[in-house]
Protein backbone atom coordinates (compact mmCIF):
# COMPACT_ATOMS: atom_id res chain seq x y z
CA UNK A 1 0.00 0.00 0.00
CA UNK A 2 1.52 3.72 -1.01
CA UNK A 3 0.49 6.86 0.32
CA UNK A 4 1.73 9.99 -0.05
CA UNK A 5 0.77 13.24 1.76
CA UNK A 6 2.12 15.80 -0.34
CA UNK A 7 4.08 15.22 -3.76
CA UNK A 8 7.38 17.09 -3.35
CA UNK A 9 6.60 20.24 -5.25
CA UNK A 10 4.01 20.74 -3.20
CA UNK A 11 6.17 20.09 0.11
CA UNK A 12 8.54 22.97 -1.18
CA UNK A 13 6.09 25.58 -1.85
CA UNK A 14 3.86 24.86 1.28
CA UNK A 15 7.69 25.35 2.91
CA UNK A 16 8.22 28.26 1.17
CA UNK A 17 4.80 30.26 1.71
CA UNK A 18 5.80 29.39 5.32
CA UNK A 19 9.36 31.22 5.20
CA UNK A 20 7.79 34.53 2.91
CA UNK A 21 4.96 34.58 5.94
CA UNK A 22 7.67 34.37 8.71
CA UNK A 23 10.06 37.28 6.88
CA UNK A 24 6.79 39.36 6.27
CA UNK A 25 6.19 39.19 9.63
CA UNK A 26 9.69 40.22 11.20
CA UNK A 27 10.07 42.51 8.82
CA UNK A 28 6.73 44.59 9.83
CA UNK A 29 7.42 44.12 13.31
CA UNK A 30 8.12 47.57 15.01
CA UNK A 31 10.81 48.48 17.25
CA UNK A 32 14.59 48.82 17.67
CA UNK A 33 15.49 45.76 17.84
CA UNK A 34 16.47 43.70 13.96
CA UNK A 35 14.17 40.98 13.90
CA UNK A 36 15.31 37.31 14.13
CA UNK A 37 17.06 35.56 11.41
CA UNK A 38 14.75 33.77 9.79
CA UNK A 39 15.69 29.83 8.84
CA UNK A 40 15.50 29.27 4.74
CA UNK A 41 12.92 25.92 3.95
CA UNK A 42 14.40 22.87 4.14
CA UNK A 43 15.10 20.79 1.14
CA UNK A 44 12.26 18.53 0.46
CA UNK A 45 13.27 14.77 0.37
CA UNK A 46 11.37 11.67 -0.78
CA UNK A 47 12.27 8.07 0.38
CA UNK A 48 10.84 4.69 0.50
CA UNK A 49 10.28 2.49 4.11
CA UNK A 50 9.11 -0.85 3.22
CA UNK A 51 7.88 -2.35 6.53
CA UNK A 52 9.18 -5.70 6.90
CA UNK A 53 6.22 -7.24 6.83
CA UNK A 54 2.44 -7.62 5.73
CA UNK A 55 0.30 -4.36 6.92
CA UNK A 56 -0.37 -4.68 10.85
CA UNK A 57 0.17 -3.35 14.03
CA UNK A 58 4.22 -3.67 14.79
CA UNK A 59 5.18 -0.62 15.99
CA UNK A 60 7.91 0.28 13.67
CA UNK A 61 5.16 0.24 11.19
CA UNK A 62 2.93 2.10 13.44
CA UNK A 63 5.35 4.95 13.91
CA UNK A 64 5.41 5.42 9.97
CA UNK A 65 1.72 5.22 9.36
CA UNK A 66 0.82 8.36 12.26
CA UNK A 67 4.07 10.06 10.93
CA UNK A 68 2.59 9.93 7.07
CA UNK A 69 -1.30 10.46 8.60
CA UNK A 70 -0.86 13.13 11.14
CA UNK A 71 1.54 14.76 8.84
CA UNK A 72 4.93 14.50 10.78
CA UNK A 73 6.92 13.65 7.41
CA UNK A 74 5.52 16.54 5.43
CA UNK A 75 6.71 18.65 8.95
CA UNK A 76 9.90 17.37 8.20
CA UNK A 77 10.52 17.79 4.53
CA UNK A 78 9.86 14.56 3.72
CA UNK A 79 7.59 12.72 1.04
CA UNK A 80 7.46 9.40 2.27
CA UNK A 81 6.54 6.30 0.03
CA UNK A 82 5.20 3.68 2.35
CA UNK A 83 5.84 -0.17 1.08
CA UNK A 84 5.28 -3.66 2.49
CA UNK A 85 7.85 -6.89 2.71
CA UNK A 86 5.71 -9.19 0.48
CA UNK A 87 8.08 -12.23 1.45
CA UNK A 88 11.35 -11.17 3.44
CA UNK A 89 13.38 -8.75 0.75
CA UNK A 90 13.29 -5.57 2.54
CA UNK A 91 16.59 -6.07 3.77
CA UNK A 92 18.03 -6.87 0.27
CA UNK A 93 16.17 -4.00 -1.48
CA UNK A 94 17.92 -1.50 1.44
CA UNK A 95 21.34 -3.22 0.68
CA UNK A 96 20.85 -2.12 -3.22
CA UNK A 97 19.80 0.98 -2.51
CA UNK A 98 16.07 0.60 -3.71
CA UNK A 99 14.33 1.29 -0.72
CA UNK A 100 16.25 3.91 2.22
CA UNK A 101 14.83 2.71 5.55
CA UNK A 102 13.01 -0.61 6.72
CA UNK A 103 12.68 -2.71 9.92
CA UNK A 104 14.88 -5.72 11.26
CA UNK A 105 15.21 -6.89 14.54
CA UNK A 106 18.05 -7.10 16.62
CA UNK A 107 19.57 -10.20 15.47
CA UNK A 108 19.07 -9.89 12.38
CA UNK A 109 21.27 -6.37 12.19
CA UNK A 110 23.72 -8.40 14.13
CA UNK A 111 23.76 -11.53 12.25
CA UNK A 112 23.95 -9.61 8.48
CA UNK A 113 26.90 -7.65 10.29
CA UNK A 114 28.53 -10.95 10.75
CA UNK A 115 27.97 -11.46 6.94
CA UNK A 116 29.77 -8.34 6.06
CA UNK A 117 26.94 -6.36 5.12
CA UNK A 118 26.40 -2.72 5.79
CA UNK A 119 23.27 -2.83 8.04
CA UNK A 120 22.54 -0.02 10.41
CA UNK A 121 20.03 0.55 13.24
CA UNK A 122 19.07 3.63 13.99
CA UNK A 123 16.79 3.55 16.30
CA UNK A 124 15.83 0.59 18.94
CA UNK A 125 11.86 0.26 19.29
CA UNK A 126 11.61 -2.82 20.42
CA UNK A 127 13.62 -2.69 23.69
CA UNK A 128 13.05 -6.26 24.78
CA UNK A 129 12.74 -9.86 22.82
CA UNK A 130 10.44 -9.82 20.25
CA UNK A 131 9.85 -13.58 20.51
CA UNK A 132 8.93 -15.46 23.74
CA UNK A 133 7.97 -19.55 24.46
CA UNK A 134 4.77 -20.24 25.14
CA UNK A 135 3.16 -23.22 26.80
CA UNK A 136 -0.44 -24.07 27.68
CA UNK A 137 -1.59 -23.24 30.81
CA UNK A 138 -2.70 -26.20 32.09
CA UNK A 139 0.23 -28.24 30.92
CA UNK A 140 2.16 -28.50 34.12
CA UNK A 141 4.95 -26.69 32.62
CA UNK A 142 5.72 -24.17 35.39
CA UNK A 143 9.53 -23.85 35.14
CA UNK A 144 12.82 -23.91 32.06
CA UNK A 145 13.79 -27.16 33.84
CA UNK A 146 10.28 -28.46 32.70
CA UNK A 147 11.05 -28.02 29.47
CA UNK A 148 13.30 -31.41 29.47
CA UNK A 149 11.86 -34.69 28.11
CA UNK A 150 9.29 -32.17 25.99
CA UNK A 151 8.54 -31.35 22.24
CA UNK A 152 9.39 -27.47 21.26
CA UNK A 153 8.72 -26.60 17.99
CA UNK A 154 10.62 -23.08 16.14
CA UNK A 155 9.87 -20.94 13.12
CA UNK A 156 12.77 -21.28 11.35
CA UNK A 157 16.31 -21.97 13.42
CA UNK A 158 16.27 -22.63 17.26
CA UNK A 159 16.76 -18.95 18.49
CA UNK A 160 20.04 -18.47 20.58
CA UNK A 161 17.82 -17.09 23.37
CA UNK A 162 15.97 -20.26 23.97
CA UNK A 163 19.54 -21.98 24.49
CA UNK A 164 20.76 -19.25 26.63
CA UNK A 165 17.46 -19.64 28.84
CA UNK A 166 18.01 -23.21 29.08
CA UNK A 167 21.90 -22.77 30.31
CA UNK A 168 20.94 -20.13 32.55
CA UNK A 169 18.55 -22.54 34.50
CA UNK A 170 21.16 -25.46 34.18
CA UNK A 171 18.96 -27.55 31.65
CA UNK A 172 20.88 -29.18 28.87
CA UNK A 173 19.08 -28.10 25.81
CA UNK A 174 19.89 -31.58 24.32
CA UNK A 175 17.14 -33.02 26.35
CA UNK A 176 14.49 -31.02 24.12
CA UNK A 177 13.34 -32.29 21.29
CA UNK A 178 13.69 -29.97 18.61
CA UNK A 179 11.30 -29.61 15.37
CA UNK A 180 10.92 -26.97 12.84
CA UNK A 181 7.03 -26.02 12.43
CA UNK A 182 5.26 -23.16 10.26
CA UNK A 183 3.46 -20.22 11.97
CA UNK A 184 0.24 -21.89 12.73
CA UNK A 185 0.13 -21.77 16.74
CA UNK A 186 -2.63 -24.69 16.77
CA UNK A 187 0.19 -27.03 16.60
CA UNK A 188 0.40 -26.37 20.50
CA UNK A 189 -3.12 -26.75 20.98
CA UNK A 190 -3.24 -30.19 19.24
CA UNK A 191 -0.36 -31.42 21.06
CA UNK A 192 2.26 -31.93 18.38
CA UNK A 193 4.88 -30.11 19.88
CA UNK A 194 4.65 -28.60 24.37
CA UNK A 195 6.17 -25.48 23.54
CA UNK A 196 6.39 -22.90 21.13
CA UNK A 197 8.13 -20.01 20.14
CA UNK A 198 5.76 -17.21 19.75
CA UNK A 199 5.93 -13.13 19.32
CA UNK A 200 3.93 -11.86 22.02
CA UNK A 201 2.20 -9.38 20.00
CA UNK A 202 0.53 -11.90 18.41
CA UNK A 203 0.26 -15.38 19.01
CA UNK A 204 -1.08 -15.38 22.57
CA UNK A 205 -3.82 -13.33 21.61
CA UNK A 206 -4.68 -15.99 18.84
CA UNK A 207 -4.67 -18.85 20.60
CA UNK A 208 -6.77 -17.01 24.10
CA UNK A 209 -9.82 -16.10 20.75
CA UNK A 210 -9.53 -19.87 20.14
CA UNK A 211 -10.20 -20.47 23.54
CA UNK A 212 -6.59 -21.64 24.91
CA UNK A 213 -4.73 -19.83 27.78
CA UNK A 214 -1.30 -20.05 27.49
CA UNK A 215 1.73 -19.24 29.81
CA UNK A 216 5.16 -16.82 27.92
CA UNK A 217 8.48 -17.40 28.88
CA UNK A 218 10.31 -13.97 28.41
CA UNK A 219 14.38 -14.22 28.06
CA UNK A 220 14.22 -10.80 29.93
CA UNK A 221 13.09 -12.01 32.50
CA UNK A 222 16.11 -14.65 33.22
CA UNK A 223 18.45 -11.91 32.63
CA UNK A 224 19.33 -12.66 29.03
CA UNK A 225 19.61 -9.44 27.19
CA UNK A 226 17.32 -9.55 24.18
CA UNK A 227 16.28 -6.88 21.44
CA UNK A 228 13.39 -6.57 19.03
CA UNK A 229 12.52 -4.96 16.27
CA UNK A 230 14.46 -1.36 14.84
CA UNK A 231 14.68 1.01 11.98
CA UNK A 232 17.27 0.15 9.94
CA UNK A 233 19.56 1.59 7.06
CA UNK A 234 22.72 0.93 4.92
CA UNK A 235 25.47 2.56 6.46
CA UNK A 236 26.25 3.97 3.04
CA UNK A 237 22.98 5.80 2.92
CA UNK A 238 23.82 7.51 6.91
CA UNK A 239 26.46 8.46 5.81
CA UNK A 240 25.53 10.22 2.28
CA UNK A 241 22.82 11.10 3.73
CA UNK A 242 22.13 11.99 7.15
CA UNK A 243 20.09 14.92 7.04
CA UNK A 244 17.04 12.46 6.02
CA UNK A 245 18.20 10.49 7.92
CA UNK A 246 16.99 12.30 11.08
CA UNK A 247 14.65 13.86 9.53
CA UNK A 248 13.00 10.43 8.86
CA UNK A 249 13.83 9.28 12.82
CA UNK A 250 12.33 12.50 14.20
CA UNK A 251 9.20 11.75 12.31
CA UNK A 252 8.73 8.16 12.98
CA UNK A 253 9.75 8.23 17.22
CA UNK A 254 7.21 11.58 16.82
CA UNK A 255 4.61 8.59 15.59
CA UNK A 256 5.33 6.64 18.00
CA UNK A 257 4.52 8.79 20.90
CA UNK A 258 1.65 10.08 19.59
CA UNK A 259 0.38 6.54 19.16
CA UNK A 260 1.15 5.85 22.70
CA UNK A 261 -0.89 8.85 23.83
CA UNK A 262 -3.61 8.40 21.28
CA UNK A 263 -4.08 4.40 21.31
CA UNK A 264 -7.48 4.34 19.97
CA UNK A 265 -6.83 6.99 17.19
CA UNK A 266 -3.61 5.18 16.36
CA UNK A 267 -6.19 1.87 16.14
CA UNK A 268 -7.65 3.67 13.67
CA UNK A 269 -4.82 4.54 11.40
CA UNK A 270 -3.27 0.90 11.47
CA UNK A 271 -7.06 -0.14 9.96
CA UNK A 272 -6.75 2.42 7.10
CA UNK A 273 -3.42 0.29 6.37
CA UNK A 274 -4.55 -2.94 7.01
CA UNK A 275 -8.03 -2.99 6.81
CA UNK A 276 -8.35 -6.49 6.09
CA UNK A 277 -6.80 -7.14 9.79
CA UNK A 278 -9.13 -8.31 12.77
CA UNK A 279 -9.19 -4.80 14.35
CA UNK A 280 -9.34 -6.20 18.60
CA UNK A 281 -6.46 -8.39 17.07
CA UNK A 282 -4.41 -5.25 15.82
CA UNK A 283 -5.30 -3.42 19.25
CA UNK A 284 -3.67 -6.39 21.22
CA UNK A 285 -0.37 -5.99 19.33
CA UNK A 286 -0.61 -1.97 19.21
CA UNK A 287 -0.71 -2.47 23.11
CA UNK A 288 1.40 -5.16 23.23
CA UNK A 289 4.09 -3.73 21.67
CA UNK A 290 3.91 -0.06 22.79
CA UNK A 291 4.31 -1.61 26.50
CA UNK A 292 7.33 -3.72 25.68
CA UNK A 293 8.71 -0.99 23.73
CA UNK A 294 9.14 0.63 27.04
CA UNK A 295 11.44 0.39 29.92
CA UNK A 296 13.66 2.70 32.60
CA UNK A 297 15.52 3.65 29.97
CA UNK A 298 13.31 4.88 27.45
CA UNK A 299 11.11 6.34 30.00
CA UNK A 300 14.34 8.77 30.99
CA UNK A 301 15.76 9.42 27.28
CA UNK A 302 12.88 8.52 25.19
CA UNK A 303 11.42 5.71 22.45
CA UNK A 304 14.15 4.58 20.08
CA UNK A 305 16.76 5.14 22.90
CA UNK A 306 19.91 2.36 22.18
CA UNK A 307 23.37 2.12 24.36
CA UNK A 308 26.13 0.44 23.00
CA UNK A 309 26.04 -1.75 26.75
CA UNK A 310 22.53 -3.49 25.14
CA UNK A 311 23.87 -4.06 21.82
CA UNK A 312 27.22 -6.02 23.46
CA UNK A 313 25.23 -7.82 25.79
CA UNK A 314 23.34 -9.44 22.98
CA UNK A 315 26.02 -10.06 20.57
CA UNK A 316 27.63 -11.48 23.62
CA UNK A 317 24.58 -14.43 23.85
CA UNK A 318 24.29 -14.70 20.04
CA UNK A 319 27.85 -15.58 20.19
CA UNK A 320 28.04 -18.14 22.79
CA UNK A 321 24.98 -19.87 21.09
CA UNK A 322 25.86 -19.57 17.83
CA UNK A 323 23.47 -16.94 16.91
CA UNK A 324 26.17 -15.23 15.00
CA UNK A 325 28.74 -16.75 12.84
CA UNK A 326 31.52 -14.51 13.95
CA UNK A 327 32.35 -11.87 16.60
CA UNK A 328 31.34 -7.39 14.99
CA UNK A 329 31.85 -4.27 16.23
CA UNK A 330 28.74 -3.69 17.24
CA UNK A 331 29.89 0.12 17.29
CA UNK A 332 28.90 -0.21 13.43
CA UNK A 333 25.90 -1.90 13.92
CA UNK A 334 24.10 0.75 15.36
CA UNK A 335 24.42 4.44 15.80
CA UNK A 336 22.57 6.40 18.11
CA UNK A 337 23.04 9.66 16.69
CA UNK A 338 19.67 10.37 15.45
CA UNK A 339 17.60 9.62 18.25
CA UNK A 340 20.12 11.80 20.88
CA UNK A 341 18.90 14.28 17.95
CA UNK A 342 15.50 13.76 18.29
CA UNK A 343 15.37 14.55 22.58
CA UNK A 344 16.92 17.09 24.87
CA UNK A 345 16.68 15.35 28.48
CA UNK A 346 14.18 13.29 27.78
CA UNK A 347 12.36 15.70 25.89
CA UNK A 348 10.82 15.19 22.23
CA UNK A 349 12.47 18.40 20.32
CA UNK A 350 10.38 19.38 17.46
CA UNK A 351 10.73 20.04 14.23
Amino acid sequence: MNRSLFGTRRLMAFAGVLWMAALMLGCGSGGEDAPAAVSPPREAKKVTFMAGFKAQANLPFVGAYVAQEKGFFAEQALEVEIRHAQSGEHLQLMLAGEIQFTTANGAQVLQRNAQGLPVVSIALVGQRSEQGYAVLANSGIRSVTDWAGKTFGYKSSVPAEFLAMAGANGLDHETVNKVRVGFDPRILTEGQVDILAVFFSNEPDTLRRLGFETRVFDPNDFGIQSLGLTYVASRDYVASDPDATGRFVKAVLRGIGYADQNRDEALEIVMKFAPQEDREHQRYMLNTELDRAQTEQTRRNGFGWQTREQWQAFHDTLLAFQGIEKPVDVTAAFTDEFVKQAYKDGEFVWP
